[in-house]
């Protein structure tokens, strides 16, 4: 097999395990709590948190790293650290033991995501990049939604801890793999010095965001820590700014920011991160609360429509575009979406899966026409020196963006839900069949989350108009070593 594509095979595993198991448990945690020793509401919020906020705290600093070090021996690296936190997980006695055995398997996640962009973007030329990382990209997306089944299967037919098991095999398969198979093509951009100030500021001042987000609106910080944890978060951001503009070797380089193809693609991203972030989450517990009370796996036989336009139309929008340009895909995916959101806003408490499905390939179909050229346009846009860091900023902006995207559809929920209902709600204690109070106000909160997030897509419009237009016969100026 060409080299390019055992690169393309290895890291869609790792991109699609990783992102799977960021959703898997979901559908799982009823489960867990029930069956689990010594498990609270809050450490089962932090078995599903915990993960995507320290996989988005380390991602930037592993980027940075990989550029130091080796993306291959880092991403290898993560490969194997993933697989042992997954059999810990699957061993876990106690809820805090999980919750601490979620963060090992986020700290190899960490180094799969960083890396997986970077070493696409070495091993295949400008005018093929576009359709590998759009293959690439949808496994993100298709593995955050076919978690949600995957999950629920498992958990029904074994246990739960049968859904990190599953990742051993595969894991181990893939490490040894990756280690065979792959060679570095990038060259180290500079001597290997660490900015340890700079990767504690950010590390501190996101998970201070994030925290504040999202346990401010479950009351579990109350009114004055969560303003507090997110004010103190937002300056500690302000101060990292400051530190790696005056830094020697910086973990963010922020010269990037000045080429105006990668600055308004990262913008994009985060804008339709947040957009999305929580979109697949609301439609669980909208198919599994009430007052539907589907059973996992119906409810994830919804969902297929949407991974399978995104499945469908990743890899060809990310083809089109290395031939035509990204913009026109941009646009066109951004409105879709938009138009599957407003179309959303518009659900009832018991649609058909033929009532539902229109919106949802509208949604999916929207996702995968924008991901795909917007990260090959940001890949390509720096130098081969700085994919690294530049995988690692994509990505932190898509997984902050979602984690941002969870706390906000909480504080929507909360202006319109009590807190109690939430948590019954969302621990899946309302019993099955009952008359639910705080239904229909559940239902308008869902509507409401959803008009945010068409308002959100199209205001991503914005940043994906301001980028170079080239004609696809003139690709950007090459800085390959030869």
């Amino acid at each position: 097999m060409e080299y390019k594509w055992r690169v393309l095979s290895n890291t869609t595993v790792a991109t699609l395990m990783s992102s799977l198991d960021a959703n898997i448990v979901l559908i799982a945690l009823p489960t867990i709590g029930r069956e689990l020793p010594g498990t609270t509401a809050t450490s089962l919020l932090w078995v599903l948190l915990g993960y995507s906020l320290l996989t988005a705290v380390v991602l930037l600093n592993f980027g940075r790293l990989s550029d130091m070090f080796g993306r291959v021996r880092l991403y290898v690296l993560g490969f194997a650290v993933f697989t042992v936190g997954s059999l810990l997980c699957g061993f876990s006695e106690t809820g805090i033991e999980l919750v601490g055995f979620r963060l090992v398997q986020a700290v190899g996640a960490g180094f799969l995501f960083s890396n997986s962009a970077a070493i696409i973007t070495d091993a295949f030329p400008p005018n093929e990049r576009g359709r590998a990382l759009g293959i690439n990209q949808v496994s993100i997306v298709v593995g955050a939604v076919s978690g949600l089944i995957v999950g629920g299967v498992i958990t029904s037919a074994f246990s739960w801890r049968w859904i990190f098991f599953v990742n051993v095999p595969i894991g181990i398969l893939a490490t040894w793999r990756a280690h065979r198979d792959l060679h570095e093509l990038s060259r180290p951009g500079e001597a290997p010095r660490i900015d340890w100030l700079g990767n504690i500021v950010f590390a501190l001042g996101l998970t201070l965001l994030l925290l504040g987000i999202t346990l401010g609106a479950l009351g579990q910080l109350g009114d004055l820590g969560a303003v507090a944890a997110v004010v103190a978060g937002v300056a500690l951001l302000v101060a990292f700014l400051g530190i790696e503009l005056r830094g020697r070797s910086p973990m963010l380089d922020l010269t990037l920011f000045r080429i105006r193809q990668f600055a308004s693609s990262a913008l994009a991203m985060l804008l339709n991160a947040l957009a999305r972030g929580a979109f697949t989450f609301i439609l669980v517990f909208y198919l599994q609360g009430p007052p539907r009370f589907l059973d996992p796996f119906t409810a994830g036989l919804f969902l297929i429509p949407v991974s399978a336009s995104l499945a469908t139309l990743g890899p060809v929008s990310g083809w089109l575009s290395d031939r035509f340009g990204p913009r026109p895909f941009l646009l066109v995916g951004l409105v879709t979406s938009a138009f599957g959101f407003l179309w959303l806003a518009t659900i009832g408490p018991a649609d058909s899966f033929l009532s539902l499905a229109p919106p949802l390939v509208l949604v999916g179909a929207g996702m995968g026409l924008f991901a795909s050229p917007n990260r090959a346009a940001m890949m390509t846009a720096v130098p081969p020196t700085q994919r690294g860091v530049a995988s690692g900023i994509g990505t932190t902006f898509i997984n902050t963006g979602s984690t941002i995207s969870l706390g906000l559809t909480l504080i929507v929920m909360t202006s319109v839900l009590s807190r109690s209902s939430i948590q019954e709600i969302f621990l899946g204690t309302v019993p099955k069949g009952s008359t639910f109070a705080a239904a229909a106000g559940f239902l308008d909160a869902i509507h409401l989350i959803f008009l945010i997030s068409a308002v959100l897509c199209l205001i991503a419009i914005v940043p994906s108009l301001r980028r170079d237009a080239r004609p696809p016969d003139r690709p950007p100026p090459s800085t390959e070593p030869d």
